[in-house]
């Protein structure tokens, strides 16, 4: 429940950090590219700041530090971490340009959507949220990781799951328009 908590709290803190690791993250992954070993540090760095959304959101939870400012910032840091993560996936040929297209027309579409009718209704994250969420934050790593490049069944795999990805997270957001679309009619 939103209550009249500071703005300026650790929660909100962890969000913002997440939002400053993201062009370190896009950074390291250009500097070193992907197939080598110095491409974990890239890595690494989506894997720290993924983290830190389920960190932020229970500390906020468990503290009663829920603020109207965490819930703008806190989408925005996940749509700006896995979209600059999609993104690296096209540059680097490893998924198709329409297929990025999809996925960020989806969850910037969504959660712009999101933000402009939060005051007059609340869709609550579902299952499929919350497991478009969990692919994301391990199709991402993986596919930019060397394991890749180092054996075939992780390259197959990695494509598989981000395919997988891909698919639930359009899904998801049909899903979601339906549910406000649904609710709006019934």
């Amino acid at each position: 429940m939103t209550n009249q908590n500071s703005p300026y709290n650790l929660p909100n803190a962890i969000t913002v950090v997440r939002i400053l690791m993201v062009p370190v993250f896009v950074w390291l992954t250009l500097k070193f590219g992907i197939g080598q070993l110095t491409s974990w540090w890239g890595v690494l760095v989506f894997v720290v700041a993924i983290s830190t959304d389920g960190v932020d959101g229970a500390i906020a939870r468990r503290k009663g530090l829920i603020t109207n400012l965490g819930k703008i910032l806190d989408p925005i840091a996940d749509k700006a971490l896995t979209g600059a993560g999609f993104i690296l996936l096209g540059f680097f040929g490893m998924l198709p340009w329409w297929a990025v297209a999809l996925v960020l027309l989806r969850e910037w579409g969504i959660t712009v959507w999101r933000l402009v009718i939060a005051s007059q209704v609340v869709v609550p994250a579902n299952f499929g949220g919350k497991l478009k969420t969990v692919l994301q934050s391990i199709a991402i790593p993986l596919m930019l990781s060397p394991l890749v490049g180092a054996f075939e069944w992780i390259y197959i795999f990695a494509m598989a799951l981000t395919w997988l990805t891909v698919v639930i997270t359009v899904v998801t957001g049909v899903q979601y328009l339906l549910a406000i679309y649904g609710g709006k009619r019934g």
